[in-house]
Formats: structure tokens, C-alpha cells, sequence
């Protein structure tokens, strides 16, 4: 059985998928993605928490690169994996979507079932306080207090930042919070900081309720998402992955597709009425 082939055979014969999604479903919209085939760094890791918070220079750093990357992050829009994982929601198949992802993509392409597993990068949370606020604002006020560097153009990086080796981050002025003055950062995970609980257990008790896994575009080798693949196999559940180049769960899979991800759920999205309603019995 050829791969998209087997891969509607699965997602036909399951009610209930737990769906979870990383970074290859977004390169389509011009987000580059973490690994290489064989799931190995393509550029240095990203910023950990432990050293955004600790050194100035760091978050500097990591502001002037948001800068730069934000104009084409902040206006991507959903691809065709976006629009065919909505589409098997609308077909009454998803018990919850999980992404790992930052962008808010699954959203904008019409999904409701999404949980963020990782927050999202168009929102901006002061550790002090707490307070949340758009990343738009927060744009505005970085290229008022740095219109030098709004010139710069670089390439996009995979958290929505810019590759800019070479400058000097010294000069670059990042705004306190507008409220307490403390540190600002994205509402994302970062490297070295924890998943929420509330958020892991949300998403375990979806997991529980499913009745099979369908990976896309991950290659789970973060343990934030692998965790839900080895507890899903644990429980006897089957497992799909589609994804190009080796998976941390490969051993697990009950089946692989070794496609692009839009092109493996094409048929999501061509289907017909009938051949819609034939999936989604």
C-alpha cells in the first residue's frame, strides 16, 4: 500500500486521533525548521531560558534577532498542512491537536482544538508581573528605540528570529515592562524551562481519550513531545508518523510516511463530499 494510501487508511479506521505537529508543517510557510534528516541541529541550539534570564547581553541578543525576523514570522501565513489538519477536524476526527509549534498557524487555518504546547510568539509575558501583551506592540516599540536596525534584513531563523552574526548587540536597547519594569519575554518555552503541568496533563488526558497518534512534520526529539508517542505506545495505541528523515519514535510506529507533509494529507484536502464522508466513518 503506497504511503498516503496507507496513511487515509489509518486516519479511516481511527475516530479519535491525537494529533501532534512540529516544525515541518510550517516550513511551507516560510518557517525553517530545527533537524536534518537524520534529526541533528542545522544551526546552533536556541537561546536557553537560564541564559535569556540571566545575562542582558543574551537578551539583547535575542531581541535584535526577533527584530529583524519578526516582519516575515509576525505575516506568515497557514500552508496546505495547516488547511488539510483543519479539515480533519471539520470531519469530526480530531480529539485534540498538539503542537509543538510557536506560530499560531493551526489556528489561522481554522483548527479549534489546538493546544499550544510550547505558547505562542505573538504574545510577549513580563516575568515580573506577568502581564501578557501582543508581540506587535512590542515591535513598535523596539524599532522606535532602534530604528538602525530595522534597516538590516537577514535569514529567517526557526523561532522567529534572524540569523545576524556579527554585530555588535551592546548598542541595542530593549524596553522594560510598561507596567513594573521587569524583564519581557516571548510566552514560549524556552530551552531548559518546563512545559506548564496544567498544560502536559490537558494533553495526556486527550491522549487517554484517543484511540490512535498521528505525527506530522516532527521528529520528536525533544522529550516534551516524544513523552505523549511513548505513553500512546505504552498504551497499546497505534502510532502514524509523517515526517522526512528519522523520528525519535521510529521503533514505536505503527506506520511511517516518508513524504512531505501537505503532500501525504493531500488527500484530506481533495477529497470530495463523499469521499469525505467515506473518512470520516
Amino acid at each position: 500500500m503506497a504511503g498516503d494510501d496507507a496513511l487515509r487508511d489509518f486516519v479511516g479506521r481511527h475516530q479519535r486521533l491525537f494529533v501532534l505537529t512540529g516544525a515541518g508543517c510550517s516550513t511551507d510557510s516560510g518557517i525553517p525548521d530545527y533537524r536534518d534528516a537524520n534529526g541533528g541541529w542545522k544551526r546552533a541550539q536556541p537561546v536557553t531560558y537560564q541564559a535569556f534570564m540571566g545575562e542582558e547581553l543574551t537578551r539583547k541578543r535575542y531581541w535584535a534577532r526577533s527584530l529583524v525576523g519578526w516582519r516575515r514570522f509576525g505575516y506568515a501565513v497557514p500552508n496546505d498542512t495547516h488547511h488539510a489538519l483543519a479539515r480533519l477536524e471539520q470531519l469530526g476526527k480530531v480529539q485534540l491537536l498538539l503542537t509543538q509549534n510557536v506560530d499560531g498557524l493551526h489556528q489561522r487555518a481554522g483548527s479549534r482544538q489546538v493546544l499550544d504546547m510550547h505558547g505562542r510568539l505573538d504574545t510577549v509575558r513580563c516575568t515580573g508581573c506577568e502581564q501578557r501583551s501582543p508581540r506587535h506592540a512590542l515591535q513598535q516599540a523596539l524599532l522606535q528605540l532602534n530604528p538602525a536596525w530595522a534597516k538590516l534584513d537577514a535569514t529567517n531563523a526557526p523561532d522567529g528570529d534572524a540569523d545576524l552574526e556579527g554585530h555588535d548587540f551592546n548598542t541595542f536597547a530593549v524596553p522594560p515592562c510598561p507596567q513594573c519594569g521587569g524583564v519581557l519575554k516571548p510566552d514560549v518555552v524556552f530551552f531548559g524551562e518546563n512545559v506548564p503541568r496544567d498544560r502536559v496533563a490537558e494533553a495526556m488526558q486527550a491522549l487517554e481519550d484517543a484511540d490512535a497518534v498521528l505525527v506530522v512534520g516532527s521528529s520528536l526529539m525533544v522529550f516534551s513531545g516524544y513523552r505523549f508517542v511513548h505513553a500512546a505506545a505504552k498504551a497499546g495505541k497505534p502510532v502514524a508518523a509523517v515526517n522526512l528523515g528519522r523520528t525519535r519514535a521510529d521503533p514505536l510506529l505503527s506506520l511511517k510516511v516518508e513524504q512531505p507533509c501537505a503532500e501525504a494529507l493531500a488527500f484530506l484536502r481533495e477529497a470530495s463530499t463523499a469521499r469525505a464522508e467515506e473518512i470520516a466513518q
